[in-house]
């Protein structure tokens, strides 16, 4: 057993902490945190994700720019202190910060900031599409995107775009600045550092990666190179898949945040002045799939049927109270554009109805992949319960979140219930994650939810991306107004709940900032008195 001692020993001794265990009460120096984190993959910025390893690099790696912490609504800069536009919208030059320094003590320079887009392109991992949307490639990013000097870099687009649009796309997780000395000394068969920086880090954050062990511990310590140092020097991060075990660990003082509480657990602890709940609304979707590569899924009275069949407020009163609420748009509520209506209810006999229609008054049998942490088993049930009402079968197929999202982007699913958070502050990023698929073959370029379920609507994608060249603030919104009635009519995805983070603390524990994506969840501002 790890005593507190230990726990702020070197970080040979950090995998160990699998067997971790409070003797009375966290040390004062390490806050220990209790939260599922099965989903994490990867955290090379170029490469990660996921909610848990988005929220890591978060407090890692700073951007070029960032939203305004204020409204969230604009950008600001970071590591640049300031940047132009060209009159033309082609050419952002950003001015880089010089008390900005990596972990190992270097400056952060321009050419660190060339690199790490450089390579998001040469790598061309998942979240590569975020910049490479913008026309850049492998055969012309090295010349339109380049730094001039040490502290200036221009950044020239192939052609035009909403200038909120790019700015809020380079403020996501991928842009994470590297640095490039250190990701090219531990490259391997010239993958530009990406295997050693899913398991270390090469960030200008408040905190660096000393470890992580999957679905089991992640280490964070200290950055002592720090434009501001954070409030705690050690972070462990422990995977807690039980919401009751998480509450319970904090109340024995084994864990300091408890990140995963539901519903039950929130209500036995309300007015209890040892524990203090930190919460912020999330532009996080909880939603299912239909892969219509399945012939019956792929009819579309089947598709409004399974619609029309669920009880989206029961499962919001009786699953989720107070954590996950009613929303029934790809664009959640606090993202420009959103449209807060709610169209569908349980409607049992239009449900029939439409079914029979497809040819299947007698039903049909399908599965459904669900990650096993709460809330989705209970979800799970409760739709398993909703399309048996109406003569669906449904099989569950419960694993871990990591499992069902890789099985999910190899369109294994048959159904999928999973939960999105939005990339960027800007519509695009969830209106071409639903409705975009311009080329549905196993080659696309674009391998993201409408592609995972072969959802290919050519109008709908076209429709994206004139919405991204649309320069008039207001025709662009009513472009993602159409595509989210669009949705309503003819996707194969069934829209949920909108989720409210929330984690408890003890009492002795402040500062814990929760942002509209966890990227921006911040950890430096955290003190234990």
């Amino acid at each position: 057993m790890l005593t507190r001692r230990s726990l702020l020993a070197a970080s040979a001794a950090a995998p160990m902490l699998s067997a971790l265990r409070a003797e009375a009460a966290t040390p004062k120096d390490v806050l220990v945190m209790g939260k599922t984190i099965d989903d994490m993959i990867a955290l090379d910025p170029a490469q990660a994700y996921e909610f848990s390893d988005n929220e890591f690099d978060g407090n890692i790696y700073r951007k070029l720019v960032m939203p305004d912490p204020k409204t969230g609504q604009t950008v600001v800069g970071d590591l640049a202190e300031k940047f132009e536009v060209s009159s033309d919208g082609l050419t952002f030059t950003f001015h880089m910060r010089r008390d900005a320094q990596f972990d190992s003590g270097k400056p952060v320079t321009a050419q660190d900031a060339e690199f790490s887009f450089h390579r998001i392109v040469q790598l061309n991992k998942t979240p590569a599409f975020i910049i490479t949307q913008f026309g850049f490639a492998k055969d012309n990013i090295e010349k339109l995107i380049r730094a001039t000097d040490e502290r200036t870099l221009v950044m020239t687009l192939p052609a035009p775009q909403a200038t909120s649009f790019v700015l809020f796309c380079i403020s996501a997780n991928v842009g994470g600045i590297v640095e490039k000395a250190v990701a090219l000394e531990h490259q391997q068969n010239n993958d530009l550092g990406n295997a050693w920086l899913n398991n270390n880090s090469a960030g200008a954050g408040p905190y660096k990666l000393t470890s992580w062990k999957a679905s089991d511990t992640v280490i964070l310590d200290a950055n002592p190179h720090a434009a501001t140092p954070p409030g705690v020097k050690r972070l462990v991060i422990r995977h807690m898949k039980d919401p009751s075990t998480q509450l319970l660990s904090l109340q024995r003082g084994d864990i300091d945040i408890a990140r995963n509480l539901g519903a039950d657990q929130l209500k036995s602890i309300a007015g209890n002045p040892n524990l203090h709940i930190v919460s912020a609304p999330q532009a996080s979707t909880m939603y299912f799939a239909m892969n219509r590569a399945v012939p019956e899924l792929a009819k579309p009275q089947v598709q409004q049927a399974i619609k029309w069949a669920i009880d989206y407020e029961g499962i919001a009163k009786n699953i989720t109270p107070g954590v996950w609420h009613v929303s029934q748009s790809f664009l959640p509520v606090g993202l420009p554009g959103a449209l807060p209506d709610t169209p569908f209810h349980k409607d049992v006999a239009k449900a029939k109805q439409l079914l029979a229609a497809a040819g299947l008054a007698s039903g049909f049998s399908v599965s459904m992949d669900y990650p096993s942490v709460w809330p989705f088993p209970d979800i799970a049930q409760a739709i398993q319960a909703d399309l048996g009402a109406i003569g669906i079968k449904l099989q569950l197929l419960p694993g871990e979140m990591k499992q069902v999202i890789t099985k999910t982007r190899a369109r294994q699913h048959q159904m999928a219930l999973l939960t999105w958070f939005t990339d960027y502050i800007d519509p695009n990023s969830n209106a071409q994650a639903w409705c975009a698929d311009p080329d549905d073959s196993d080659n696309s370029k674009l391998k993201i939810l409408a592609w995972r379920s072969h959802f290919a609507d050519k109008e709908m994608t076209d429709e994206v991306d004139a919405a991204t060249k649309e320069l008039d603030d207001k025709k662009r919104l009513a472009i993602y107004a159409n595509l989210q009635r669009q949705m309503w009519d003819r996707g194969p995805f069934v829209f949920l709940l909108q989720a409210d983070e929330i984690a408890v603390t003890a009492k002795n524990v402040t500062g814990f900032q929760l942002g509209p994506t966890p990227d921006y969840f911040r950890y430096a501002p955290i003190r234990k008195g």
